[in-house]
C-alpha cells in the first residue's frame, strides 16, 4: 500500500512538472492576421497577447513574411522613457505588459511601422524573449539625398521621393510622411561604399559655413539644390544624411521588468533611441544589428543610441552583436543622477531631474542604496538606504532615508542610485561607423570588453560619469578590456569627450588627485591600429593598466587631433604601463603625465 502511495505521488509530481512546462503557442494568423496583407497588425496583435496572457508560458507566433503598423486603434501611455523627449503620450504597436513566460517568435518576418510609433514595449513584465524579427519603416523618421554637384553657393542632391518624400516651404526642405512633417536641421556625411561618417567632419559639420541660411530649390521631382555661402561642402557620389525628426519614442522600450532576452532581431531603422531599458533587471542581447537596409540603399539605421541601458540592475549580457550608421552612440550603460534642491528634514530631501531628456522616472524604490555625491570633486560622500520616493511633478521628487542624512548633505548636491547599476559583458560584437563614440560604459559593477572590433568615427570606448553635464552616473571599479581590435576609421572625427581611442573623460569641475574617481580598469592584450596619437587618455583613475597591447601605425588618414601623445594620464594614481609593443612608424611612443606625481605611475616599456 505504502509503495502504491509513493508511486501515485511519484506520478501526480511528474504530471504537474509536465503541466507547468507546457508552452502554448498563439499564432496571429489563428485571428485572421496573414503576412503581406498590409493591413493594420495593432488590433489584431493586442487580441492575441490577450489570449497569451491566460496561459503561464505562451508563444505569440508570426509566419514569415511582412506586417504593417499603424498608429490607429493601438494603446497609448504616458512613458517617461530615459534619454528621450517625453512630451506627449507614446503611440504603442505592441505592448507586452503585465505579462510573465511570453516569448515572441517571427520566424524572419518584417515588421515594417508607419509613423511616430514606439514598436515594441516591454511593461512590468518577467521571462520575456523576442526572437527572429526585422523592425524597419517605409518612410522612415530620417532622410538622405546623394550628393551630385557641389560649389562654394550650391549642393545638388538626388532624393528617393518614394522613401523620403517632401515639400518645400519658405525656401525649407520639409519631409512628410503618415502623420507628420518635420524640416530638415542637421547634416551628416556618409561616404559611398565604405559607409564612415566622413573622415574629420563629426560635430564640426560635414557643410560648413552659414549653412543653416540654406535655402532649398527644386530643380526638377527629386533633385534639389541647397543654396547657401559653403566653407566645406560634401563629396560628390557620397550621401547626406538629412536628421529632422525628434526622438521621441524608442524602437523597443523595456522597464520595469526583468530576465528580457533578444535573440537575432534586426532593426533596420527607428526614430529614437534603438533599444531604451530602464529600471530593468537582467537583460541578454543575442545577435541583435543595427544597420542600414542594404535592400533600400540606406546609409543611416537608428536615429540616436543602439542600446541605451538607464538604470538597470542584474546582468547585461550582450554577444554577437552589430551596429552600423547608428546617430549616436551604439551602447550606452548609465544611471542616471538627480541634484538636491532642498533639504527637509534630517530624513527628507527634495530632488530635481537636471536634463530635460530624463524626467518623470520612478528614480528610487525602498531599500535602495543612494550615494551622496560632492557634486564639484563627484567624490561620494556617503551612502543612505531609502525608505519612499515620491513624485511631485515630472521635474521633482522627494525622497525619505532610514538614517538620519549627514549634516554637510546640502542643497546643490547630487545623488546616484547605487542599486541599480548592472554588471555587463560585452563581447564578439561589431561597432562599424556611427556618429560619436561605441561604447560608454558608467556602472560600478564588473564590466567585461573582450574581443570585439571597433571602427567608430569617434573614441572607440569612453568612460565617463558625470553629475553636471548629461548627469549620466557612475564611477566605475572594475573594468576589463581585453583582446579587441580598434580598426583605423576610430577618432577620425571629433566629438565630446574623444580625447584618445580610449577616453577615460569623467566630468569632474574640481579633480583631486588624491581622490580619483574611477579604479581598477585594465586594458590589455589589444590590437589599435592607430594613424593619429592619442591612444589612451585617462582622467582621474586609481589603477589603471595599460598593458601588452599592440599598436600598429595607419595611414589611412591624415592626423590631426590636439593630443600629441600616445598615452596621457591626469590626476591618476597607481597607473602601469607594461608589455606593449609598436609597430611601423607609429606618431608618438610617450607618455605625458597631467596634475599628478610621477610616481603613481610605473613603466617598463
Amino acid at each position: 500500500m505504502k509503495k502504491i502511495y509513493v508511486l501515485g505521488l511519484l506520478l501526480l509530481l511528474a504530471m504537474a512538472g509536465c503541466k507547468q512546462s507546457e508552452v502554448t503557442v498563439v499564432n496571429v494568423a489563428d485571428f485572421g492576421l496573414r503576412p503581406n496583407s498590409k493591413e493594420n497588425a495593432v488590433p489584431v496583435v493586442i487580441h492575441a497577447l490577450e489570449r497569451c496572457k491566460k496561459h503561464e508560458k505562451s508563444v505569440l507566433r508570426f509566419d514569415k513574411g511582412r506586417y504593417d503598423f499603424y498608429i490607429t486603434m493601438g494603446h497609448t501611455r504616458e512613458y517617461f522613457e530615459s534619454n528621450t523627449t517625453n512630451d506627449a503620450p507614446k503611440n504603442l504597436a505592441i505592448l507586452i505588459e503585465k505579462c510573465r513566460e511570453l516569448t515572441l517568435e517571427g520566424n524572419g518576418a518584417e515588421f515594417v511601422f508607419h509613423g511616430p510609433i514606439q514598436p515594441i514595449t516591454i511593461d512590468n513584465s518577467e521571462n520575456i524573449k523576442i526572437q527572429n524579427v526585422n523592425i524597419d519603416w517605409d518612410i522612415p523618421l530620417t532622410a538622405q539625398g546623394k550628393v551630385l554637384t557641389t560649389s562654394p553657393k550650391s549642393i545638388d542632391l538626388e532624393i528617393d521621393t518614394k522613401q523620403f518624400p517632401y515639400e518645400i516651404t519658405d525656401g525649407k526642405m520639409i519631409f512628410t510622411g503618415e502623420n507628420w512633417k518635420a524640416e530638415s536641421r542637421w547634416f551628416m556625411e556618409y561616404e559611398a561604399g565604405t559607409h564612415r561618417i566622413a573622415y574629420h567632419t563629426g560635430d564640426e559639420d560635414c557643410v560648413r559655413g552659414d549653412w543653416k541660411k540654406y535655402s532649398v530649390s527644386e530643380l526638377k521631382p527629386g533633385t534639389v539644390r541647397l543654396n547657401g555661402e559653403f566653407t566645406r561642402v560634401p563629396a560628390v557620389g557620397n550621401y547626406l544624411i538629412l536628421r529632422h525628426s525628434e526622438r521621441n519614442h524608442a524602437g523597443i522600450f523595456i522597464q520595469e521588468s526583468q530576465n528580457v532576452k533578444l535573440e537575432n532581431v534586426n532593426i533596420y531603422h527607428t526614430g529614437g533611441l534603438g533599444i531604451l531599458a530602464q529600471f530593468t533587471r537582467n537583460l541578454d542581447y543575442q545577435n541583435v544589428k543595427f544597420m542600414p537596409n542594404a535592400a533600400k540603399n540606406r546609409y543611416f539605421s537608428g536615429h540616436d543610441d543602439g542600446f541605451h541601458i538607464s538604470n538597470c540592475a542584474g546582468h547585461v549580457n550582450i554577444d554577437h552583436c552589430e551596429f552600423g550608421g547608428l546617430m549616436d552612440d551604439p551602447i550606452n550603460v548609465h544611471g542616471t543622477s538627480v541634484k538636491i534642491t532642498e533639504r527637509l528634514n534630517d530624513r527628507k530631501l527634495k530632488c530635481r531631474f537636471m536634463h530635460e531628456q530624463s524626467t518623470g522616472m520612478i528614480w528610487g524604490h525602498a531599500n535602495d542604496t543612494i550615494g551622496f555625491l560632492d557634486n564639484e570633486s563627484m567624490a561620494t560622500i556617503s551612502r543612505g538606504v531609502l525608505t519612499k520616493f515620491e513624485k511631485l511633478n515630472r521635474d521633482e521628487f522627494t525622497v525619505e532615508f532610514k538614517d538620519a542624512i549627514l549634516a554637510e548633505i546640502k542643497a546643490n548636491e547630487a545623488l546616484e542610485n547605487l542599486s541599480w547599476s548592472p554588471s555587463a559583458n560585452i563581447t564578439n560584437c561589431k561597432f562599424h561607423s556611427c556618429r560619436a563614440r561605441g561604447l560608454l560604459v558608467s556602472t560600478p559593477r564588473k564590466v567585461l570588453v573582450d574581443k570585439n572590433e571597433f571602427e567608430s568615427s569617434g573614441s572607440a570606448i569612453l568612460i565617463a560619469g558625470d553629475a553636471n553635464g548629461w548627469y549620466e552616473s557612475g564611477a566605475v571599479n572594475d573594468v576589463t578590456i581585453t583582446n579587441n581590435i580598434f580598426w583605423d576609421a576610430c577618432l577620425t572625427s571629433m566629438y565630446q569627450f574623444c580625447e584618445g581611442i580610449i577616453s577615460i573623460y569623467p566630468i569632474i569641475p574640481k579633480v583631486d588627485p588624491q581622490k580619483p574617481y574611477h579604479r581598477n580598469i585594465t586594458i590589455a592584450n589589444n590590437t589599435f591600429h592607430a594613424f593619429d596619437y592619442p591612444v589612451l587618455y585617462a582622467l582621474s583613475v586609481d589603477g589603471i593598466r595599460f598593458t601588452k597591447n599592440r599598436i600598429v601605425r595607419s595611414h589611412e588618414f591624415e592626423p590631426f587631433h590636439s593630443r600629441k601623445h600616445c598615452l596621457t594620464f591626469e590626476a591618476c594614481k597607481n597607473a602601469e604601463v607594461s608589455g606593449n609593443f609598436f609597430e611601423g612608424d607609429v606618431l608618438s611612443k610617450d607618455i605625458k603625465i597631467e596634475n599628478m606625481d610621477s610616481k603613481e605611475i610605473r613603466s617598463m616599456e
